[in-house]
């Protein structure tokens, strides 16, 4: 199986192409550094050949919604740094993701109680979990101003910094779902009419000058890149993805990162359609507004040759050996809704390992 085998490319060095996808599981202190159950859960998840961790706030005044943990403050690297070494120490590898919320969430859902800010002042109709509990109306954001952006990229850099000094193996930006970079690029979030917004160009140049600032802290090599062209989740539009992401994976291709993490779609076929244009390690996401991925449908991608790695997401949350279960053609455990944004172990570090589940069969 293609899947089970190892994978090299610059300073990727892997044991098998099965990816952990990043995915929000709400587990940090007050002050969003990470809780110590979130130490055992990426450790019990290190047998992937590479782990990409929950969205992350690179500052404060991008935090995407409560509870979600942070990489600017001294207290959070040390947080993460416990987290890197038990992955390490498992043989594992692990990025971090790093994620601003744009427009997204709400003073009494953010640490600091500032107000969101996205790159039009365009209202996300979704309810908003707050603090100290509950949901809240959504509010109108900010438009960002020139200095405003600036900043932005000033702290996507310094977070890139943090998560080095935390013993992370890289970084990937998340530009997909509906985030901050991904405000930028759709047609419903960027309505400005400076440089920033209208052409193509224009709307690239924020979500470029983060990716340059990034890479210039921390080396291209250990830059990564999500995105999900056409992807409607969260009340996203781009009318016509084609033109704008071919422009984007061509200038993205020319800065020679880690790798490219792409959605697929249903009505846009990102993989096929912009494969070509990508000549790095690309990681295919084929699960997103989906059944979760099946090990068959991976193992068809990398033989399609449309990617090299594929993530997985919910498969990853109930079982902490996926792995071995993929190589053994053992049952997956099923997913509990329940804890699955918990504060605590249930529904988060108490999935069974095969060999667990085996002994109390026994």
């Amino acid at each position: 199986m293609q899947l089970l085998t190892p994978y090299r490319d610059h300073e990727l060095a892997l044991p098998n192409r099965i990816v952990m996808s990043p995915m929000t599981r709400l587990r940090s202190l007050p002050d969003g550094s990470p809780t110590p159950d979130v130490v055992d859960y990426y450790a019990q998840r290190a047998t992937a050949g590479l782990i990409i961790t929950e969205g992350i706030w690179p500052h404060s005044t991008g935090q995407s919604e409560a509870w979600a943990p942070g990489l600017q403050t001294e207290a959070h690297v040390s947080a993460w740094r416990r987290v890197t070494d038990a992955v390490h120490a498992e043989g594992g590898r692990i990025f971090a993701q790093l994620m601003h919320g744009g427009r997204k969430n709400h003073p009494r859902g953010r640490i600091d109680g500032s107000w969101p800010a996205g790159p039009s002042p365009v209202l996300d109709p979704d309810r908003v979990h707050l603090i100290e509990g509950g949901k809240a109306d959504p509010i109108r954001p900010r438009e960002l101003s020139h200095a405003d952006i600036a900043a932005v990229i000033g702290q996507y850099a310094a977070a890139a910094r943090n998560a080095i000094a935390a013993g992370f193996d890289g970084v990937e930006i998340h530009g997909a779902n509906s985030y901050l970079i991904h405000q930028f690029l759709a047609d419903n979030t960027n309505r400005r009419t400076d440089e920033y917004g209208g052409s193509i160009d224009n709307r690239m140049r924020a979500p470029l000058a983060i990716v340059d600032a990034v890479a210039e802290a921390i080396g291209s090599r250990r830059t990564a890149i999500r995105l999900s062209p056409g992807n409607p989740q969260f009340n996203m539009y781009e009318a016509d993805p084609a033109p704008l992401y071919r422009k984007l994976v061509s200038e993205l291709d020319r800065r020679e990162l880690a790798y490219l993490h792409l959605i697929d779609n249903h009505d846009y076929p990102a993989l096929t359609d912009l494969r070509p244009r990508w000549r790095g390690t690309l990681i295919a996401n084929i699960g997103e507004n989906r059944e979760p991925t099946t090990a068959a449908e991976a193992e068809a991608v990398l033989r399609a040759g449309t990617a090299d790695l594929v993530s997985f997401g919910r498969a990853f949350l109930a079982n902490p050996d996926l792995v071995e279960r993929i190589a053994r053609d053992l049952p997956l455990n099923p997913i509990r809704e329940e804890g699955l944004y918990g504060r605590g172990a249930k529904g988060y570090t108490d999935y069974p390992a095969w060999s667990e589940s085996a002994l109390s069969r026994a």
